[in-house]
């Protein structure tokens, strides 16, 4: 069968690849911190008798978009944003140590600082306790401060420090459920240069108007490739009705 269905068929399915990329993104533009996935599409000549003229399509992971959202005030104390470069440091579901831009923070009912989406925070000697408190204030060093229940303000002390660090981009990678972590699995050191400001949320870094465009690019040539494919059967029927009338 001609190389050119192979072709096709590699081309389409790494399109819809592309697709499912570009379609998370735009279905995580609203996500507070999200950073959007990064791809692009390469040719692999195929090797074998006969001419040079055939090439396989191949998607390409490059990574997540290391820039930052923009910055939304919410007013709210314990919503906070990282300026600049940096982490935020929670516990993953799967228990290892990994990294996140969503600053949406809670207390659960355990007392212990977690995230929008229940991941624990951690500090500086695992996950951030809370007590019972009147106000709470965190610090652009992410030092949290409480006055206690039934308390005056003279009473403001210290429960913990959120975990901030900032390791260098090219270690770190995007986890399928959208948390980041190092490529050896290993553990970041804090880094005080990292700030934060209460009171606001970053929001995602997706670009609404590049990712549709490139959505509708998508659809164009998965198009493209499905006509690939007819012609190459079209081809194959063609060659079949010369054989059986010679």
């Amino acid at each position: 069968m001609d190389r050119m269905l192979y072709i096709a068929t590699s081309g389409g399915t790494n399109i819809l690849r592309a697709q499912t990329l570009v379609t998370n993104n735009l279905a995580n533009a609203n996500t507070n911190g999200f950073r959007a996935d990064l791809a692009r599409f390469n040719d692999s000549p195929i090797q074998g008798p006969g001419y040079a003229s055939r090439v396989n399509s191949i998607s390409q992971g490059l990574g997540f978009n290391k820039s930052p959202g923009a910055m939304v005030s919410t007013g709210r104390e314990l919503d906070v944003a990282i300026r600049g470069p940096g982490w935020i440091a929670v516990q993953a579901p799967d228990g290892t140590e990994a990294y996140t831009r969503g600053g949406s923070l809670f207390v659960n009912s355990l007392g212990l600082l977690e995230t929008r989406s229940g991941l624990l925070v951690q500090g500086d000697n695992g996950p951030v306790a809370v007590p019972t408190h009147v106000q709470l204030m965190v610090g652009s060093d992410g030092v949290i401060s409480v006055i206690p229940e039934g308390q005056g303000p003279e009473t403001l002390a210290e429960v913990g420090r959120v975990k901030l660090v900032n390791p260098d981009p090219a270690t770190m990678l995007k986890r399928h459920d959208g948390l980041v972590q190092l490529v050896d699995g290993a553990t970041a050191e804090p880094d005080a240069n990292v700030q934060i400001v209460s009171g606001f949320l970053e929001s995602s870094n997706v670009n609404l108007a590049e990712s549709m465009v490139s959505l509708i690019e998508l659809a164009r040539q998965f198009e493209i490739q499905m006509k690939m494919m007819q012609t190459a059967d079209d081809n194959a029927n063609r060659a079949a009705q010369i054989i059986r009338a010679g």
